[in-house]
């Protein structure tokens, strides 16, 4: 089964994408703990597409699949945003002493560490991140 949302670039929407995965953990009954984990990788991501992947422009939207699978009680989203994608592959290590004074970069580490795993695609502008649950 799946469902999913669209919603405009801005970063206020980010309300409507916790929505969304509340409706979605609701519904196929997912955990207090892996319920944080979905919460915090998928508000990330969003936010990412709104601002870096979109530039916060209103006229774009992102999309977010969520699907599960009732035999592995496994948990898909995708999230795809219309940018031109990004290096994933040489973001600055947030943990390294030089950067863990900086406001941002922490997103997509974030993520590796609270999702099962996480595949960008599309150069970037799409990632997929999977939750047992």
């Amino acid at each position: 089964m799946s469902s999913a949302i669209k919603i405009a670039s801005e970063p206020q929407n980010i309300a409507q994408v916790e929505s969304f995965i509340d409706d979605v953990c609701k519904q196929y009954n997912v955990s207090e703990e892996s319920y944080g984990n979905i919460l915090i990788s998928l508000t990330e991501a969003a936010n990412n597409a709104i601002i870096h992947g979109n530039k916060s422009n209103r006229n774009k939207e992102i999309e977010i699949i969520a699907d599960f699978d009732n035999e592995r009680r496994k948990l898909t989203f995708f999230i795809k945003d219309s940018g031109n994608g990004f290096d994933y592959k040489s973001l600055p290590d947030p943990t390294a002493p030089e950067n863990l004074d900086r406001p941002c970069g922490r997103g997509v580490f974030l993520m590796m560490q609270l999702a099962d795993l996480v595949i960008f695609s599309d150069n970037g502008s799409t990632v997929e991140m999977q939750f047992r649950v």
